[in-house]
């Protein structure tokens, strides 16, 4: 058992410097980013990667004080569907007519990267997982970051051809008119 919980503490560790970094790179993103969907998107992913920080942090500290996992942590929730309906909304809002510049391409190419490291870690120390509410735990932690993945990829979409991401995203028919 107290293996099982040096492991957990030494995954619980990794995922906050990881958390960390992510949280600080949409920060500055967000405030670098030129046109105000990346500010909002980078701003609401920090939002959410706080979210994971503090989940972990208290899951960290109650193992380390020699308490056993609990759901205590499903408390502090993502809304993984506002995320998602505010990428539609600015979506929208822009148009097909968005201009973009290579900082924010290349903010989105970093969280890419974030977010693929995330979801490949999580799922790694979902194999060595063997209570039950710790693999809910990492369960949750890949079903978020996937979201937040899938989102970049569709901002990067976005911005890298909007017509398609229009055509594709809001099923526009093409008549050959």
């Amino acid at each position: 058992m107290a293996e099982q919980t040096e492991r957990s503490l030494q995954m619980l560790a990794t995922a906050l410097e990881k958390e960390e970094r992510g949280r600080d790179f949409y920060l500055k993103a967000s405030t670098t980013c030129a046109n105000f969907l990346g500010k909002d998107i980078f701003r609401v992913l920090a939002t959410e990667e706080g979210i994971h920080i503090t989940r972990c942090r208290e899951i960290y500290e109650s193992l380390r004080g020699g308490r056993a996992w609990t759901d205590d942590w499903r408390k502090h929730k993502q809304e993984n569907e506002n995320l998602q309906a505010l990428f539609r909304k600015r979506m929208t809002e822009l148009g097909p007519k968005v201009t973009t510049e290579t900082g924010d391409l290349d903010a989105l190419a970093i969280g890419l990267e974030f977010e693929q490291g995330a979801i490949r870690f999580y799922e790694d120390e979902l194999l060595n997982a063997t209570d039950r509410l710790e693999k809910d735990f990492i369960e949750c932690m890949i079903r978020e970051e996937r979201v937040h993945y899938a989102s970049l990829a569709d901002m990067k979409h976005y911005l890298t051809n909007p017509e398609s991401w229009f055509t594709e995203k809001e099923h526009h028919v093409l008549d050959g008119a």
